[in-house]
């Protein structure tokens, strides 16, 4: 008796295994992709700006305390604070005074530079910074990459509008063919597209345009180009 009840139960998991598995088979499904995107004006444009020992006319040499003591005077007259100026190395000296001192001894014309990170929040700022800078110093000037103070808050919305694409455009794909698009089956987080969005800054080149031509013209104020961003996702729902 035992081994009859054994075997009906075995034929019936068999019997539920083979109908579950026709049921995945016959159900249908459309996968649907959905793009959202957004054009957006940075707000945070971090520029590097490297200053460098330099000899006066006279012979004396302006030192890179009084190089960085007048930098950071001239980053606090246009209302940047502590937290908008970080350094990002030493060159000559390497952070290390002793070292510094000690090498000079071999070479004497050794010059020391620092190198600054500055955090700005419009291209107003940054020429605002240009003209405060002192020219003999600063070796180099560029930007380093821009930003959004919203950002994580802007690609939260993308990728729930990209979510919500995909789901308008299953249920009008559907609808061709007669059928109603249900529930979502899978959902993988949105890619997002170009994750490294590069504005580009023009009134350098426009300046130098306008200095070739006489400076008889205004220089216009041109901006940084809008940051594009955007995300895709594909979802998968179920026909019904």
């Amino acid at each position: 008796m035992k081994r009859i009840i054994t075997g009906f139960v075995v034929f019936f998991s068999l019997y539920g295994l083979h109908a579950l598995s026709q049921e995945t088979i016959k159900q249908k499904t459309i996968n649907a992709s959905g793009i959202a995107e957004m054009e957006v004006v940075p707000d945070e444009i971090y520029v590097q700006v490297q200053l460098r020992e330099y000899d006066k006319k006279g012979g004396s040499k302006i030192d890179i305390e009084s190089i960085k003591n007048n930098f950071l005077k001239a980053a606090t007259s246009i209302g940047l604070g502590e937290n908008d100026i970080s350094v990002q190395g030493y060159q000559g000296w390497d952070g290390n005074f002793w070292w510094y001192k000690k090498n000079k001894k071999k070479n004497p014309d050794m010059k020391a530079s620092i190198t600054y990170q500055v955090k700005l929040s419009s291209t107003k700022k940054m020429d605002e910074l240009v003209q405060k800078l002192d020219d003999e110093a600063t070796e180099n000037f560029f930007i380093s990459k821009v930003s959004h103070s919203k950002l994580q808050e802007f690609k939260k919305q993308l990728k729930i509008q990209a979510v919500k694409s995909a789901k308008e455009k299953a249920i009008y794909l559907a609808d061709a063919i007669n059928e109603k698009a249900g529930e979502a089956l899978t959902i993988n987080e949105p890619n997002e597209i170009n994750p490294f969005p590069q504005p580009l800054y023009n009134n350098r080149m426009m300046e130098a345009k306008v200095a070739m031509n006489g400076g008889d013209e205004q220089t216009p104020n041109i901006d940084f180009k809008k940051m594009k961003l955007q995300y895709e996702v594909n979802v998968v729902f179920a026909l019904k």
